[in-house]
């Protein structure tokens, strides 16, 4: 798919999961099936890869090349893809940045350095920034965490960031305080030009819709894409009841998902994905481990509390439809 250096991120953008196989290397059949189980949704606007949801920290350079291609070949015809900047130094984050260009990302989701948990200035971040805005024209999306882990960009920051570096256009805003999280979506979409908030607080998804950002990106959305899209434009027109609907069924797995240990987030959505016929194994890289059994018990629960599966079975059943 030919870069569009309009893009703008918005709307609804999953970030898929990564399968492996048992010899712990990438399942490719797999991963192109789920690709197209989930690029095929309705109401999507992109998908996202190389991110917490495909376990980055446990890949290679050369296999997070390989995940873009196969991307690419599989939906990139079809969907934007975002690509994620994982790097603890920013000369390899460059270097990510140049081989996703190449490679033909529609925009760069940039993840907070490691050395960040030690303490960061306004200088450090911008350097980091501009070294990958240097590398790639592409939109870049600044992955806002929470301040207390020393990663998050406190509002100063921020508002720097996006002044001296113009080809930030969103945020992934995982900041985790309600305040905070309104004052990113009434300062940031406020701008000249505007920064689109992409929120990822998927454990209070609605209530952080309602304020106004203006997209989501969730590695939720690897398992439940329909329920993201429904939501989101439920909430676009302005249709509380039917955006309770959902979110109602979401509520399960938010609350399954992402429970503690946070680590495990995506561990659990691979298990739902093999509950629900969609993996055949659901297998993560070390440190990771297998889930107990008792927790994927929980996960079928969830699923079943969700609509999504018959209370007797593994066999999916079909979303309820949307209202119009």
């Amino acid at each position: 798919m030919p870069r569009d250096h309009r893009y703008t991120p918005q709307g609804v953008i999953p970030a898929v999961l990564l399968p492996f196989g048992t010899d712990l290397e990438i399942d490719e059949a797999s991963f192109r099936k789920h690709l197209r189980d989930v690029g095929g949704t309705p109401g999507i606007s992109g998908i996202t890869i190389n991110a917490h949801s495909t376990e980055v920290a446990s890949c290679s350079f050369e296999e997070q090349r390989r995940v873009l291609s196969i991307t690419q070949d599989e939906i990139g015809d079809r969907l934007p893809l975002v690509h994620g900047i994982w790097a603890d130094g920013s000369l390899e984050a460059a270097r990510i940045a140049r081989m996703a260009t190449e490679g033909g990302a529609s925009a760069l989701l940039v993840f907070p350095p490691a050395p960040f948990t030690l303490g960061q200035t306004a200088e450090m971040a911008l350097a980091h920034f501009r070294r990958i805005a240097d590398a790639s024209d592409l939109p870049l999306i600044v992955f806002q965490y929470p301040l207390a882990t020393g990663q998050g960009y406190p509002k100063e920051t921020l508002l720097r960031l996006c002044e001296d570096v113009p080809t930030i256009r969103a945020i992934k805003d995982w900041i985790g305080n309600v305040q905070h999280h309104e004052w990113h979506v009434r300062t940031l979409q406020a701008l000249d030009p505007p920064v689109s908030v992409l929120t990822t607080h998927s454990a209070w998804l609605l209530s952080s819709l309602v304020l106004g950002c203006k997209g989501l990106l969730s590695g939720s959305g690897s398992v439940i894409p329909d329920l993201h899209a429904q939501l989101f434009a439920a909430v676009e027109r302005n249709d509380l009841a039917a955006a309770r609907g959902v979110a109602d069924r979401i509520a399960p797995l938010a609350s399954v998902f992402y429970s503690e240990p946070w680590v495990d987030m995506h561990n659990r959505m691979k298990e739902a994905l093999v509950l629900l016929g969609r993996l055949p194994r659901a297998v993560v890289r070390p440190p990771l481990v297998k889930l107990s059994q008792g927790e994927i018990a929980r996960i079928r629960r969830a699923l079943v509390a969700a609509g999504l599966l018959e209370a007797s079975g593994t066999t999916e059943r079909k979303p309820a439809a949307a209202s119009a």
